[in-house]
């Protein structure tokens, strides 16, 4: 009973996650992953007083070719909040999939890790490769980086998934289906099927180390961006 206060808190900011004002969208979400992080709640907490009718379709600017890293990541949030995500290549834009809250916390935290992993990576060519390395040489440490960071990051949200689940049992199936009826009316996916790589061992390393070191639950500073919007 002490929570229902913040628990309301929440819940008026996960409204406001759905205006058309990226910026106060983008606030809002960030804040609410804040109050749930700070309170020791899951979204199961939010969710449980009722049971959600559709999916909401929240789609983020990418790029039209997506790196096989990024693919991961996306992979990874989605899994972590109980969403898909499909990758639109003629537009350069990635639609997450989901109910309720899970979706807008997926999107604010993707783009989060997007952002904060190509900073660490742009710190470690910065400090670690040498600039007289071969072009192509230089590619394949940043993507072994990348791919190294992302693992690591991957396994961390499995994990805090799997200490505070998303969703209540009950709510499982519901989820899952009106997931289905959303991606349904999207029309065909494509599946993508990753091709092995071939990593730098150093560079991967190096990646796994510092992906231990990234939050999971850091504001968006009061002039961020974000370039999402919600479909309906």
């Amino acid at each position: 009973m002490e929570k229902a206060p913040i628990i309301e808190k929440i819940k008026k900011l996960l409204a406001l996650a759905d205006s058309s004002n990226e910026h106060e969208a983008a606030l809002a979400a960030g804040h609410a992953q804040r109050l749930l992080s700070e309170h020791n709640l899951a979204m199961a907490d939010i969710e449980a007083a009722h049971k959600p009718d559709r999916a909401d379709k929240v789609e983020t600017s990418v790029s039209k070719s997506l790196p096989k890293w990024l693919r991961h990541l996306s992979a990874g949030v989605s899994s972590a909040f109980d969403c898909q995500a499909i990758h639109h290549p003629a537009t350069g834009k990635m639609t997450f999939i989901g109910v309720g809250a899970d979706v807008h916390i997926a999107v604010y935290t993707f783009t989060y890790l997007d952002r904060t992993v190509r900073r660490l990576c742009s710190a470690y060519m910065k400090n670690h490769v040498s600039s007289t390395v071969a072009n192509r040489h230089r590619e394949l440490m940043r993507q072994s980086y990348y791919l190294g960071a992302v693992s690591t990051i991957t396994a961390r949200l499995k994990e805090q998934k799997a200490q505070t689940p998303v969703t209540i049992g009950a709510l499982v199936p519901v989820k899952e289906g009106l997931i289905r009826q959303a991606m349904h009316e999207i029309g065909n996916v494509r599946t993508m099927h990753s091709r092995r790589s071939y990593v730098n061992t150093d560079a991967y390393t190096k990646g796994k180390t510092d992906g231990k070191l990234v939050g999971f639950h850091h504001g968006i500073a009061a002039n961020a961006s974000s370039p999402q919007r919600i479909i309906r």
